[in-house]
Formats: structure tokens, C-alpha cells, sequence
């Protein structure tokens, strides 16, 4: 077989790894990219086969599930915003639903109560629930008077 013939191949199976996501034809795709190489050094069909078949099978029995576990592994850092969430915070200016100043790791954030009905007054210690753009929303760490 021509090594632009899998050459060929290994851009159609590209594409179709490019719409599903799965990462077994972009493996495929890379075996036929080695079945290419060999091709070009002018080894026969049965070397290109076999170099194809070891490439696909090593990529889809070893590197798959090692890149799949990557995948799905979450860092267990959080980082900008996301990373204030769950954080103390204290009151400086009465939180209500539409206005509020809380200190917020040594800064002062916009605040919102999570319950838009609460009034949280100055000097009370709440719970940073989310984070939406520059407003932290927040609910009381104590029961209110």
C-alpha cells in the first residue's frame, strides 16, 4: 500500500476522532501516520500492517486509558474565584438583596444574601456560597437576631 494511501487514512480517521471525541481514532490515526513512515522506507504490506496493528494496539491498550484516567481526574485546586468559595467573609456595609460589602480575603467584594429576603448587618461573619462576576453571594454563618 502507498504511503500517501495512509496517509489518507490517518486523516480521515483524524476527522472522525475530531467528531466523536473518544480518542480511539485519533490513536488509529496514529498508527496509520507510523504505517506511513514504514511505507515511505519501502517496507511491504505485511511490515506496514504490522506497524499499524502494534501502533494501534499499544495506543488503544496503553496510552487510552492512561490519557481517559487523566481526563476525568479533577485537580483538587481551585483556582480564581471558584477558589473564595466556602471562604469566611465579614459584613463592612448591610448586605440586602440588591446592595452589600463584604471582606473577602483582605479585599471588599459587591455581596448579596443567598436568601434575598435576609438583611445582614454590619460585623456579622458569613459563608461565601458562590461567586457570580464580582459579587459574592453569601449567607450567615449564625443565626440572625
Amino acid at each position: 500500500m502507498p504511503w500517501f494511501a495512509w496517509l489518507l487514512l490517518a486523516a480521515v480517521l483524524g476527522a472522525a476522532e475530531f467528531f466523536s471525541l473518544t480518542l480511539v481514532f485519533g490513536l488509529l490515526a496514529g498508527g496509520a501516520l507510523i504505517a506511513a513512515v514504514v511505507a515511505g522506507v519501502d517496507v511491504g504490506l505485511l511490515g506496514q500492517l504490522v506497524a499499524f496493528g502494534v501502533s494501534a494496539a499499544v495506543g488503544l491498550l496503553v496510552i487510552r486509558p492512561i490519557a481517559m484516567r487523566h481526563m476525568r481526574h479533577q485537580s483538587p485546586y481551585r483556582e480564581g474565584s471558584d477558589a473564595l468559595i466556602g471562604r469566611r467573609a465579614e459584613v463592612i456595609r448591610e448586605v440586602t438583596a440588591t446592595r452589600g460589602l463584604v471582606k473577602l480575603s483582605g479585599e471588599q467584594w459587591s455581596a448579596r444574601p443567598l436568601d434575598e429576603s435576609l438583611v445582614i448587618p454590619v460585623g456579622v461573619v458569613v459563608d461565601v456560597m458562590a461567586i457570580e462576576g464580582a459579587m459574592a453571594i453569601v449567607y450567615p454563618r449564625e443565626p440572625l437576631p
